[in-house]
């Protein structure tokens, strides 16, 4: 396969809009600026998505700060997978259109919304981050608040620069930052939910971009400790032109060990029954057990969206670039098939 790989600092887009150099890096080496952008600020559409799992207490918290263009969609996630539960909340908001400032880099800025209801601060320092949430009435009235602090030392990441052959001046740049230890906790319902850093990690998707109206993706990603040094992996494909490098890789002790592609293999018979995820060069070869599938379904004619974000846990072999090959049991974490028209 491909993947080329981008080393050079430089600007992201071209004068015309359109990408500079198309492929994946190890950081955020080319340079985002929305001025930049040759596309109306309704279709350009950026966030900040972060995922902090609890393989010590099997549980798990995702939040959402967003700007969509046409709509703002800040949430926040309490997944309990002990007792198989889980609570979404969203706030949506018509047309921020940039209103919102997301930061044009992921290693500085903070990230921020407010309003009567949801206070929600992704607040970036050197070596770590802190992810603050309030939310009034998440879940039958009650409040649910997380503080929790992501440990992130010198590593590799994945980012992605990825164009669409239909629409020249459509693209997005994602950065995915795996096996951060995580801190802190979440409240809900008089219970705490407690992050031990010994086992517990969370990740960064950091995404900009304008895309086509139509698109089907999936991905997925898992972190833990494999003889004691920090594992993660993410996987995906499904839209845009990825002819120039994938979105497959595992990261083992701080390094990032690129891989080829990846197939999604979701039984027919549902989301809830058991995966396998099969790779074009035998370095990821996975079964999944299901444990709860958060799925989202929202059919208003022009904005579609079909949504089943799964969780579970992950065992079979991952091979490192070395030959290494690393016997991977039981790790918790999710996989998911989405559509969208927006």
């Amino acid at each position: 396969m491909r993947n080329h790989e981008v080393t050079r600092v430089q600007s992201l887009l071209k004068e015309d809009g359109t990408l500079r150099e198309p492929g994946w890096s190890k950081s955020q080496v080319q340079i985002y600026d929305r001025s930049r952008i040759k596309a109306p600020k309704f279709r350009i559409k950026e966030w900040d998505y972060y995922l902090v799992i609890s393989e010590t207490n099997e549980f798990g918290v995702a939040l959402t700060i967003s700007d969509d263009g046409y709509i703002a969609l800040e949430s926040a996630s309490l997944l309990d997978f002990k007792n198989k539960w889980e609570h979404t909340e969203t706030v949506l908001k018509p047309f921020p259109m940039g209103k919102i400032k997301l930061p044009s880099n992921s290693s500085e800025g903070n990230t921020s919304y407010h309003d009567k209801r949801l206070d929600m601060d992704f607040i970036v320092s050197p070596g770590k981050r802190v992810l603050k949430c309030d939310f009034k009435d998440f879940c039958d009235g009650k409040p649910f608040s997380c503080e929790i602090e992501l440990q992130q030392p010198e590593m590799d990441t994945m980012v992605i620069a990825t164009p669409w052959r239909e629409n020249k001046h459509a693209f997005y740049y994602n950065q995915k930052i795996n096996c951060m230890r995580a801190s802190g906790r979440a409240v809900f319902d008089g219970k705490e939910y407690i992050f031990d850093p010994k086992k517990d990690f969370g990740t960064l998707d950091w995404g900009r971009g304008v895309w086509t109206y139509k698109n089907t993706w999936f991905w997925g990603s898992g972190n833990g400790d494999i003889d004691g040094k920090p594992f993660g992996f993410n996987i995906g494909y499904g839209f845009g032109d990825t002819s120039a490098a994938s979105e497959n890789i595992l990261f083992y002790d701080g390094k990032c060990h690129k891989l080829d592609d990846i197939t999604f293999n979701i039984p027919e018979s549902g989301y809830t029954d058991p995966w396998t995820f099969t790779s074009s060069d035998g370095r990821f070869e996975m079964d999944f057990i299901p444990i709860i599938d958060r799925a989202a379904k929202i059919d208003a004619k022009i904005i579609t969206s079909d949504q089943h974000q799964v969780f579970g846990r992950m065992s079979g072999k991952a091979i490192l670039d070395d030959g290494t090959v690393l016997e991977i049991k039981d790790i918790l974490c999710f996989a998911e098939k989405v559509y969208n028209k927006y």
